[in-house]
């Protein structure tokens, strides 16, 4: 890689990819105790310390193997729950804590091999009891149950009859289904057990869900239902759907930015509703456009709210509060600090920073992420986001454009260890939301429809372009990298506009779209008429099968000339390492050289930190050789 100026500190591989020390804290409804994750014997755990005392924190879970990431409070502070899968397979577990007893293992409440479970939730009008969607049954259909968490009994609410895709189970104990059609539409229906099956509440048209359309919540009276839509409408706007009458009222809306609905795809991002503690009504609002915006909806969160951005200029990230709503816990998103962490007690005024997960980070070291709007050939607004090196002239740099997953997702402005690395070696970074990404709008996600490999494609030579007519970039080293989608767009680069990167990354990345398409997880594939089949293709229709695989790089896998690093995880379920297999192969047979790293313990996305880091050494050997000034 080319050497950013010597003034500016060297960022090691291991300080920007390994564990944090101390991450994603919450505090007890109660107020007394924070719950963090923090390493042990070389993973992320639970721990938890007292807010108010002196006492040693201690960990509280004790998995060796692989981090844990995701952890639940319940509302009786006996018990804490968290979820695991294995080695990256997406088959999540949800395990009990006995934080009175320290001695006491771990307690798998969904100790079924093979099952994953989805949809887990707590409702403060069920003390004690949580609701879960379990596929032990059949892979493709998932039941609901309820867990009652001090024993650990199951009890099955309601067996899926097929088609369903969800449930929801109001206080009073109706159910309604959330069915997709076979066309792709969506209804909502009342259930009836044994009986024949209900006239839908309300149909969602396929082409606005899931993509547009987002339930998300039911009201704490189960009367209704909150949800992102964007039905009669370009913008994603919060609505509450009366669950008697089908009938959508308008809670909130922002003039320009579309609800903030990353949560959807990512669980561990905050939700875009944020809600009372003790009540479950809704109290404030996400949305994201260039940078988060958050409308409250209560006076008192208003005026915590005031207080609470003062704390930092980044975006607020995860909010966890008591009970009360006097104690608040929050983390902020941040270009150059990331996840700084603050205590803030509404009562007394008194606030303290709890932590920096990174402390080893010099803000000052770090880059600045700047927003920027490209226009792609065809007069379409892109939001994008530029990543430039410190203390270099901001000319004739490399450029590594850095294309996010889904596709239905989008870049956001805050810390990115990828940009980061690179922006660190000398290198202009660039992120584009290209058409067909999320957030943006009905229209800008409906133009990517039928434009994989096409105008999508187009958008990011379009933002190359861009970069190289204002002078950031050398037109003859410019790499791209990218992971899933991105790292499918990788390899369109290299097969479908050959000459114009010298090198590539692709991290799991889809080689053939109709293989792709065969072998996804069996609880997906019901999804797919609303996603992949709209937007790409059905591979069961001959004349659309054709057209994937047209669109596919390893239908020209031939043209690829281009230097290629290829990253797969084995237990990958979502796009299998046959699809990385393939392109290795192809290649390897025409003598063609090809760098492929396989990591046997991990799923789609690495998260053991050894192999983080492994892999982001090597892609900064990988540029370093083939990004060299000429």
């Amino acid at each position: 890689m080319s050497a950013a100026s010597p003034a500016v500190p060297h960022l090691a591989v291991e300080d920007l990819f390994g564990s944090p020390i101390k991450a994603g804290a919450s505090i007890s409804p109660d107020g007394s105790t924070l719950a963090y994750l923090a390493p042990w014997r070389g993973r992320l755990n639970v721990w938890v310390e007292s807010i108010d005392t002196d006492e040693e924190a201690r960990c509280v879970t004790a998995d060796d193997h692989r981090s844990v990431h995701i952890y639940h409070w319940t509302d009786d502070p006996r018990w804490l729950l968290y979820e695991q899968d294995g080695d990256g397979d997406e088959n999540w577990h949800v395990h009990r804590v006995d934080l009175t007893d320290p001695g006491a293992k771990a307690v798998d409440l969904t100790p079924f091999p093979g099952a994953r479970v989805m949809g887990f939730e707590t409702s403060v009008s069920r003390p004690g009891k949580a609701l879960l969607r379990l596929n032990q049954r059949d892979p493709a259909e998932f039941d609901l149950y309820e867990v009652d968490i001090a024993t650990g009994e199951l009890t099955m609410l309601a067996r899926n009859p097929g088609q369903v895709a969800d449930f929801l189970y109001t206080p009073s104990g109706d159910l309604y289904t959330r069915s997709l059609a076979a066309d792709g539409d969506m209804e909502l229906s009342k259930w009836r057990p044994g009986a024949e099956k209900s006239p839908p509440v309300v149909t969602v048209d396929g082409a606005d869900y899931p993509l547009g359309v987002y339930p998300f919540q039911l009201t704490p009276d189960g009367t209704g239902l909150w949800l992102g839509s964007n039905r009669n409408s370009d913008r994603t706007r919060l609505v509450r759907l009366d669950l008697a009458t089908g009938e959508e009222t308008e809670i909130d809306s922002h003039p320009v930015f579309d609800l903030d609905t990353q949560a959807h795809v990512f669980p561990t991002l905050p939700s875009p509703l944020i809600r009372d503690r003790r009540t479950g009504e809704l109290i404030a609002v996400r949305y994201r456009g260039e940078r988060q915006v958050i409308q409250p909806l209560d006076p008192h969160f208003a005026d915590v709210l005031e207080h609470l951005t003062k704390l930092s200029d980044g975006d607020l990230s995860a909010v966890s509060s008591d009970e009360s709503g006097q104690r608040w816990v929050v983390s902020f998103s941040h270009d150059r600090d990331p996840g700084v962490t603050f205590y803030y007690d509404h009562s007394t005024g008194e606030s303290r920073l709890l932590f920096r997960p990174y402390p080893h980070l010099d803000p000052e070291a770090l880059a600045p992420m700047t927003p920027v709007t490209i226009t792609s050939r065809d007069g379409l607004a892109l939001p994008s986001y530029l990543t430039l090196p410190l203390g270099a002239e901001p000319s004739a740099l490399p450029l590594v454009l850095l294309v996010h997953g889904g596709p239905w997702s989008r870049d956001t402005w805050g810390f990115n260890p990828v940009a980061q690395l690179l922006a660190n070696r000398g290198h202009a970074v660039l992120q584009v939301n290209f058409r067909g990404s999320a957030g943006f709008g009905k229209s800008f996600l409906k133009a990517g429809i039928g434009e994989l490999a096409g105008k999508m494609h187009d958008d990011l030579i379009d933002a190359v372009d861009w970069a190289v007519d204002t002078g950031y970039a050398d037109r003859d080293r410019v790499a791209i990298f990218g992971g899933s989608y991105g790292g499918y767009a990788t390899l369109v680069g290299v097969t479908f506009t050959p000459d114009v990167f010298a090198a590539a990354i692709d991290c799991f990345g889809i080689s053939d779209l109709a293989s792709f398409l065969a072998t996804v997880p069996e609880f997906v594939k019901n999804q797919l008429t609303n996603n992949w089949h709209r937007y790409a293709g059905d591979p069961d229709i001959p004349e659309q099968a054709a057209d994937l695989w047209a669109r596919s790089p390893i239908s020209r896998v031939d043209d690829i000339r281009t230097p290629l690093m290829v990253v797969q995880g084995a237990n990958d379920v979502r796009v299998v390492k046959a699809e990385s297999d393939q392109i290795v192969d192809a290649l390897r047979a025409r003598g063609v050289e090809v760098e492929y790293l396989v990591k046997d313990d991990e799923g789609h996305g690495f998260v053991n930190p050894e192999n983080n880091i492994e892999m982001y050494r090597a892609a900064e050997q990988f540029l370093a050789r083939h990004l060299k000034p000429r």
